[in-house]
């Protein structure tokens, strides 16, 4: 029987799938670790981390399902994007990887615009606007902010090419995750030596790129025997998460739309053409599937804005009800589920890190806004579960503004488990949404990658077609869209009402942090 294993190097854990040619999950495996915010919307991680956990959940696969060495084929890989591994010439990691989620370097996404001749200018270079969360800028702060660590520097990974390269040794990236770090020619799928050129950043410090389903090489002696398998394993591009989660959801056809709520929350639009917002809003990327596009929404703190509120807010009351320590997502949604739609006029923004789309501003903050003595804990949890509907929505309005056809809305990511979620989401959008047989993301994305790769499959699109299956459908209700049509408005109106407190609020943050640095810090 030929295995193939899917990996995604996520921001709060590894997971790792093992599927047969059908497409059956096999066995899984999770493994976590911290991410470090030293500083107020700084976000970074040790890559070491994301090797020990992958090195964990693949050893835990292979013992769960009893798996011989020769039997796994090949591997897909999928992660985090944006992400910055700076590598030395010995390929040491020079300092902790610096995430998607990191806010620091607003002045520098400034910076390339004006390199650049501007925002205009730019996207028609590479697609997309600089953003904060992106790579380029990230590597700029680098040789603004730490020089001695500039000068050192050889090679810049994202977070899944850091783990190909203990895997293979290779040095390779897909144009998909590429797209992410603002220097990919998105129309050509290849680096843009013209921006390369204008940001003084030698071609050399990237990785070559691969299609998602290309081979990019075998395991090493060394690896292949840590981890129980041989070197005629290959390893193909993968993908960058959303992109991976795309194909996991089958988002691989003209008229397919996805939404995925994870950590993050994301809008993913399938597309034959390139297709690119002119006001920047959106992303345009390449897509996993061979030419062809996607266009994608991004909030930055949607399961995100749920957790917090769990851990940071509710985990103390929650154990002394004596409700269980790992209940208490189950006990805060049922608690939501009797509050009615619109949770009685509580709103939350769900901007804990800054946004993205459609504001592009790393200065926003998450609020609840219209609290009153009527509203509890369960009002506030269906709040933050309506905000991330409505930040979702907020991408959905800007894909119908440009006329890209939606035919049919799959709910996935871990949000869409719970049936109240995924709920809110169809009655947010007026839309009915489905849900698939075994949603399981990126990492089974990935792992469909690696069948196509591996030659189980000729295409990605038949390898969808063979293993995803549609099985339910959650309708809308009429009378709660009409009640968020009302309140979507509202929403939208809260951040410009806003939006110049968010930077008063900004530098006031930025000052205490200059004047009791010592305070500030948070792992």
């Amino acid at each position: 029987m030929a295995v193939f294993l899917g990996i995604d190097i996520g921001t709060s854990s590894t997971k790792t799938l093992a599927v047969d040619e059908s497409g059956k999950i096999l066995a899984e495996a999770n493994s976590s670790y911290p991410c470090h915010h030293l500083q107020a919307l700084w976000s970074e991680q040790d890559p070491e981390d994301w090797w020990q956990a992958t090195i964990t959940t693949i050893q835990a696969v292979m013992k769960q399902a009893n798996l011989k060495p020769d039997s796994v084929k090949a591997i897909g890989l999928s992660g985090q994007m944006h992400g910055a591994v700076f590598l030395d010439e010995h390929n040491k990691v020079i300092r902790p990887a610096i995430l998607w989620n990191d806010q620091r370097t607003f002045q520098e996404c400034e910076q390339i615009e004006r390199l650049t001749g501007g925002r205009a200018k730019l996207i028609k270079l590479v697609a997309n606007p600089a953003l904060t969360g992106f790579t380029a800028p990230k590597i700029l702060w680098l040789r603004n902010h730490e020089p001695k660590n500039f000068d050192k520097l050889r090679k810049v990974l994202l977070p899944k090419d850091e783990i190909r390269r203990r895997l293979t040794g290779e040095f390779a990236t897909d144009v998909s995750d590429a797209s992410g770090m603002l220097l990919l020619d998105v129309a050509k799928r290849t680096w843009s030596k013209e921006l390369l050129t204008m940001l003084d950043l030698d071609a050399k410090l990237f990785a070559r790129c691969y299609e998602s389903q290309e081979i990019t090489g075998q395991l090493t002696q060394e690896v292949a025997q840590l981890l129980g398998l041989t070197t005629k394993c290959v390893v193909v591009g993968g993908a960058g998460d959303c992109a991976a989660g795309a194909v996991g959801n089958g988002i691989v056809k003209h008229g397919l739309l996805s939404t995925s709520i994870g950590t993050s929350g994301v809008v993913f639009v399938h597309s034959d053409k390139m297709e690119i917002d002119p006001a920047g809003r959106l992303h345009t990327f390449c897509h996993a599937v061979p030419g062809k596009w996607h266009m994608m929404g991004v909030n930055l703190s949607s399961g995100g804005s749920l957790e917090w509120f769990s851990k940071k807010l509710c985990q103390f009351e929650i154990e002394t009800e004596a409700f269980g320590k790992d209940k208490t997502f189950e006990k805060l949604v049922s608690e939501a589920e009797v509050v009615p739609a619109g949770s009685e006029g509580l709103f939350f923004l769900p901007y804990l890190s800054g946004e993205r789309t459609p504001h592009a501003d790393p200065d926003a903050r998450g609020c609840f806004i219209g609290l009153s003595l009527k509203h509890g804990r369960g009002h506030m949890t269906r709040s933050i579960l309506e905000g991330v509907a409505y930040s979702l929505r907020d991408s959905l309005e800007i894909i119908k503004e440009m006329g890209v056809p939606i035919d049919e809305i799959r709910a996935g990511g871990g949000g869409a488990q719970s049936p109240l979620w995924r709920q809110i989401e169809a009655d947010v959008f007026a839309c009915d949404v489905v849900s698939l047989k075994a949603e399981k993301g990126s990492a089974f994305g990935a792992a469909l990658l690696a069948t196509v790769g591996g030659g189980a499959y000729k295409s990605i699109e038949e390898a969808c077609e063979a293993t995803i299956e549609v099985v339910s459908k959650t309708n809308f209700d009429k009378e709660a869209a009409k009640t968020y049509q009302r309140g979507f408005s509202i929403y939208q109106d809260l951040y410009h009402s806003l939006k110049n407190d968010f930077k008063r609020i900004g530098q006031m943050t930025k000052d205490l942090q200059h004047k009791h640095p010592e305070k500030v810090a948070v792992k």
